[in-house]
């Protein structure tokens, strides 16, 4: 059984993958903002899954210090991740800046990913067979540097785009960093049956299952695990989605560059 940790997973997507995980009895970590909501979920998707191996992280992710004591947690409590999907994230929020003057949607989507992923990398390669799913999305816009660090607005659907494409390009270079490591990122479809699709568009085109269905096939199936490096598009395809190319951004080894070097000076 696989010890599985997924961000951002007390609700949407990344809870309804949690559960379909967890009825196969892996160990399965649930992760959010707000403790009590930790424990709510825990409690639900054990009783759920008649599965007692699940168990909650609480860390803010907009704060950056918060995600570096989540990591002294996991390195301390959870030697071996077999399987990580990255999938917390944000798009409307009443705060736009972070405590550290960041964006909000740059430090919950991108920055805090990285870090964590960078941060608990010895627990990741003791897995046989390790797997990082990064939720990236349709929407992805060229990252300025001056909306990374903070120093420059602009409106929340650009913001969150520039993060998502972030996310993919560190994805890229991640993958090419650890080759072995199956790191895949994924647009696990457009417009899902979620509470984020409900607040931003107030509309949506497909269930959520749509979404589930991809994460639980990416992080688990054979059939993926050679696929490292790639970009896997849900919105392609009638059932299921295929891999197709990300943004051009992703593969400009100049930007990809600049874009470690001033997420460094962040961190």
């Amino acid at each position: 059984m696989k010890q599985i940790l997924i961000t951002g997973s007390t609700d949407g997507i990344g809870k309804l993958t949690a559960l379909k995980l967890a009825k196969e009895s892996n160990t399965v970590y649930i992760h959010g903002r707000s403790e009590a909501k930790v424990n709510k979920v825990v409690t639900e998707i054990k009783a759920a899954s008649n599965n007692d191996n699940i168990k909650g992280l609480v860390a803010d992710f907009s704060d950056l210090k918060a995600v570096s004591t989540l990591v002294e947690q996991i390195k301390k409590e959870i030697p071996t991740v077999d399987i990580l999907i990255n999938n917390a994230g944000i798009f409307k929020s009443q705060v736009e800046k972070t405590k550290d003057g960041l964006d909000i949607r740059m430090a919950v989507n991108y920055l805090a990913p990285s870090l964590l992923t960078h941060g608990i990398l010895s627990s990741i390669e003791n897995s046989q067979s390790p797997r990082i799913i990064n939720l990236s999305s349709a929407a992805q816009s060229t990252v300025r540097p001056a909306v990374l660090s903070g120093d420059a607005t602009v409106n929340e659907s650009e913001a969150y785009a520039q993060s998502k494409l972030a996310l993919t390009m560190w994805s890229f270079y991640f993958a090419k960093q650890h080759p072995n490591i199956t790191t895949i990122a994924v647009n696990p479809g457009s417009l899902l049956n979620t509470k984020m699709a409900k607040e931003v568009y107030g509309q949506h085109w497909s269930p959520a299952e749509k979404g589930v269905n991809i994460l639980y096939d990416l992080a688990t199936s054979d059939a993926y695990k050679d696929a490292t490096g790639k970009y896997f598009d849900n919105d392609k395809g009638e059932n299921i989605g295929q891999f197709a190319s990300a943004h051009p951004d992703a593969y400009d080894e100049s930007k990809i560059t600049a874009l470690l070097k001033a997420t460094r000076s962040l961190m």
